[in-house]
């Protein structure tokens, strides 16, 4: 079964995305950071990443997302960007995947749907 690292530093969401995924068959991976995820997305290998932003400061998980798509070994892992940055910062505009600055498959904004979050699941492993 595909392997997911969760990086985000929000425990609550964390728990609940895990057991909803371990729920699917899925494995799963925590990291609490945006050095930790990287550290772990290039030790553990996982098929898929959910990339908090605003974790250690409040654009690291851009900068993770940058970073991964850098470094030959993660370039190709896909990142799906689970984030309540537009509402914590009242953002009028809603970000988008970008091939140099946002290089992910999708945003989506917390609180997420379940079913949401595993159809965007599904398709980036797709």
């Amino acid at each position: 079964m595909p392997k997911i690292l969760i990086v985000d530093d929000d425990p609550e969401f964390v728990a609940a995305t895990q057991a909803l995924l371990e729920a699917e068959g899925y494995t799963v991976l925590t990291a609490e950071n945006g050095e930790q995820g990287y550290a772990a997305a290039k030790r553990e290998k996982p098929n898929l990443m959910l990339l908090d932003v605003m974790m250690t400061h409040a654009s690291e998980g851009f900068d993770t997302a940058r970073k991964l798509k850098d470094d030959p070994a993660t370039q190709k892992l896909p990142v799906i960007m689970v984030t309540g940055i537009r509402k914590a910062m009242t953002l009028p505009f809603r970000y988008e995947p970008d091939d140099d600055w946002l290089p992910v498959k999708a945003v989506v904004e917390k609180p997420v749907k379940p079913e949401e979050l595993l159809r965007l699941v599904k398709k980036a492993l797709a």
